[in-house]
Parts: structure tokens; sequence; C-alpha cells
């Protein structure tokens, strides 16, 4: 009896543990399943929150179809901006035998802002110190609330804000699909010359004089100095636009941000852009975007100083001082954005 009892005690603590086995396993799968679906319905805002938003409607809604009627006459503004990108890529398609896929490293410029749904890919030479600020506002959950009270150089930590490159290719497309995208473009050779006047005349900007001045004074200054060779702070605008177009720089790789073109920084014709601002109607356009993403009323694009900016006169003068072959092999290297933004030929363009 003393035996059987043993028994039964020994198989009840038995039955115990199994049981508590399989309720702790039970509960590790729900857990499981949790972390795996939580993430991507926290992501996946467009559906989630497609209920809950006010109106109902994302900024991409509020462009193609607006509910407001001072929205209208922008929406054809940039309708027409639009059809302009997409007439020159299938000029560009039609011309050309080179087929390219984008990989996620082609996407490192694309900012996201996952709770207004807004993709924006920056363009260095327009405004876009200014727009990473007003992205690190809209992102910020409440950390910052002024563009203008964040550092420049905090506006350029790739750390303070998320880009597309970063998520998963499903993620990604996900994102093309339903949130609005934009850029801001200007004048191809006026940011150019404001690339050079602020990357090459300025004397804090010592690390592009070190990493860019001093080869482009090796490759093309004659008889230069040993200070010159060992500094490159005084790099010409001719030498310059020589290291530019000469074949040996296409080899060392792709061009830096600052004077690549828009065509390869954004890629255009992968990518469909709802909305193409300008840096000549800066203001407009950057609180028409701000306005779609229902945020105009708290957060203000920053002004900018129009006294130092880079002008048309101001890159004619520059311009004056190379040759007309050098003219010719510049508007070649940055055709595409001229065309694809509709930009004229500039009259004191000496085109061979």
């Amino acid at each position: 009896m003393k035996q059987t009892l043993l028994e039964l005690m020994r198989m009840s603590r038995i039955c115990r543990m199994v049981l508590a086995t399989c309720l702790g396993s039970f509960i590790l799968v729900i857990f499981y399943f949790q972390s795996m679906f939580q993430p991507v319905m926290r992501r996946n805002q467009f559906a989630a929150d497609m209920c809950c938003r006010k109106g109902s409607r994302n900024a991409l809604q509020e462009l193609y179809n607006p509910t407001q009627s001072e929205f209208s006459s922008a929406a054809i503004l940039h309708q027409g901006r639009r059809d302009q990108v997409a007439e020159s890529c299938r000029a560009q398609s039609a011309s050309s035998r080179k087929r390219r896929v984008l990989t996620p490293g082609d996407l490192k410029h694309l900012v996201v802002d996952e709770e207004h749904e807004l993709i924006y890919c920056y363009v260095p030479k327009v405004a876009c110190t200014n727009w990473k600020r007003v992205m690190m506002v809209l992102t910020g959950n409440g950390k910052y609330s002024d563009p203008m009270e964040i550092p420049s150089n905090e506006a350029h930590v790739p750390s303070n804000l998320k880009y597309l490159n970063q998520y998963s290719i499903a993620e990604i497309n996900h994102r093309l699909k339903s949130y609005l995208k934009f850029l801001f473009v200007r004048e191809p050779f006026e940011r150019l010359v404001s690339a050079y006047r602020n990357k090459f005349t300025l004397k804090y900007n010592s690390s592009f004089h070190r990493r860019f001045g001093t080869k482009i004074v090796r490759r093309y200054r004659k008889d230069a100095t040993q200070e010159a060779l060992l500094n490159g702070a005084d790099v010409k605008f001719r030498e310059f636009a020589e290291y530019l177009v000469d074949p040996a720089t296409q080899r060392d790789g792709p061009l830096n941000e600052h004077w690549q073109t828009v065509y390869q920084l954004c890629h255009p014709c992968h990518i469909h852009y709802d909305l193409v601002g300008k840096y000549e109607t800066l203001e407009e356009d950057a609180k028409y975007v701000l306005r779609l993403a229902g945020v105009g009323e708290s957060v203000r694009f920053p002004t900018y100083a129009k006294s130092t900016r880079t002008t048309d006169s101001m890159t004619a003068q520059f311009f004056s001082n190379i040759s007309s072959q050098q003219h010719s092999q510049l508007f070649q290297l940055y055709k595409l954005d001229f065309l694809m933004f509709n930009y004229s030929t500039p009259s004191y363009l000496r085109l061979d």
C-alpha cells in the first residue's frame, strides 16, 4: 500500500512537471509569434493606422486627391514636374542600352519619416541641412520642436535619422509604394559652384582640402608649391572643373555627393518621386510638403540667408574662367539634371 502511494506521488510529480513544461512552451510560442508580428504591425503604419489617422488620409493621398482647394493649383504644377521627369527618363531609356537594378546601397540618401509617411531624398547644396533638421523634428517624437535649434553638424549625423537602406527589401517596397516621396533640386551649375565655394574657398573645410584639394593640385597644377601639395587649400575653379571631367576621376569611383548629379544620387528613373521641389521656389514648395503631411501649422521650414546664396550671375563669373571645352564637358556631365528638372541651358555657356 505504502509502495503504491509512493508510486502515485511520483507519477503526480511527473505529471506536474510535464504540465509545467507544456505550459511554459506554450507561453514561449505565444511570445515568439508576438515578437514576430508586433514590429511589422508597428512599422506598417499605413495599413494599421488607416482607420485611426486624422481624416484617414496621408500625404500621398492628399497630393493626388486634394481635399483643400488651395492644393489644387499646386497639384497641377507638381504633376507637370513629374511629367517632365518621366519624359526625360523615357528618352534616356530609349537611348541607353544599360539597364540597372537598384541595390540597398543606392538608397542611402532617402530619409524615412514613419509617423507622417514621408521619404525625402537629400541632395547636398539644395537646402539639405535644413531639410534634415525638419526631418529630425518630424521623427524626433517631441525631442525637437524648432528646426533651427538643431546645430547643423547634428543634422548630418547619420544615426539621427532613419534611411531607407536600413529596411528589408519587403519593407523598402512597401514604403516606396505607400509613402510620399519627394526631393528638392537646383539649377545644376549654381549647385556646382555653390559646392566649390563651400568646400574649397572656406578655411574651415580643411578635411575637403586634404581629401580632394591635394589630389586636384597634384594632378592639374604645374609647379605646385610644397604647401599647396600638402594642404590643398587654394584649388582654383578651373582645376576643379578639370578634375570633374577627367576620365580618371570617373575611374576612381562615384563623385562626391556634393557635386554628384541628382540623377545619380536619387535615381528618379527608378524611383517615382511624387513631388519635385525646387530651390528657386524653396519656401513655397517646402510649405506645400509640410501642409500635405499635416504639420504646416506646427513646423516651419527655416529661412535661408539669401545674401550668401550662389546666384546665376556669380556662376557665370566662375564659368568665364574656364575653357569652352570645359563648358561642353561639364554640360554633358550634368545634362540629364538640366533636362529632367526643366532647367534651360545657361546663356553664358559656350558650347563647342
